[in-house]
């Protein structure tokens, strides 16, 4: 705003260089481009990530089934596991010898981590298989995928404001340096005897 309020200011004053009239354009140029190309950006990636994701969901839906497993006994824990993200997620579950029926028919068996707190023979639970019974990851689901879609729309938007920024501030760097340069020339012109003119010195 300040930028667009200089522009106008500046427009007719005798005192006005060409570079601050650049440097108010460039300002004013910066402002439409974060308030405008920005959000577009973003809403432009946001909406082609939307639709790669829930294809990816569509697929994985179509590969990954829910089955039953039953569990023939509760496996021992693995020695404490140093990371602490995969640590929290471990203790949600846990490691069971399973058997369940693959989507094929086919009868598997295997160590798996089930989501029970105190699991028992015989107990059931939920897991996700291929076709062929092997254990896979929960897939994708429309909730999350619509979350990682705006996350990456925000990203880009916020990655193209601070793009125009950071080139606006070099723009303006340079044009500081310029009037500098145009100072310390005028100030050669003078040159020493500055503010002694007509003196008799």
């Amino acid at each position: 705003m300040r930028a667009l309020v200089g522009l106008w200011r500046w427009r007719h004053n005798p005192l006005r260089r060409k570079t601050d009239l650049v440097e108010a354009w460039v300002a004013c140029a910066a402002l439409l481009l974060i308030v405008l190309a920005a959000p577009l950006a973003g809403i432009a990636v946001g909406g082609l990530s939307k639709d790669a994701l829930q294809e990816s969901v569509r697929k994985q839906h179509e590969v990954r089934h829910e089955v039953t497993g039953t569990v023939i006994k509760k496996v021992s824990r693995p020695p404490v596991d140093p990371d602490p993200e995969t640590s929290s997620a471990r203790d949600r579950h846990s490691r069971v010898l399973a058997e369940w029926t693959a989507p094929d028919g086919t009868a598997h068996s295997g160590t798996v981590l089930a989501d029970l707190r105190a699991p028992g023979p015989g107990d059931r639970f939920k897991l996700w298989t291929d076709e062929r019974g092997q254990v896979v990851g929960r897939p994708l689901d429309d909730a999350t995928a619509a979350t990682h879609a705006a996350l990456a729309g925000f990203g880009v938007a916020a990655a193209v404001a601070g793009l125009v920024e950071g080139t606006r501030r070099i723009v303006v760097w340079r044009i500081v340096l310029r009037r500098y340069d145009r100072w310390d020339q005028a100030w050669d012109k003078a040159g020493p005897d500055w503010g002694r003119t007509g003196t008799g010195s």
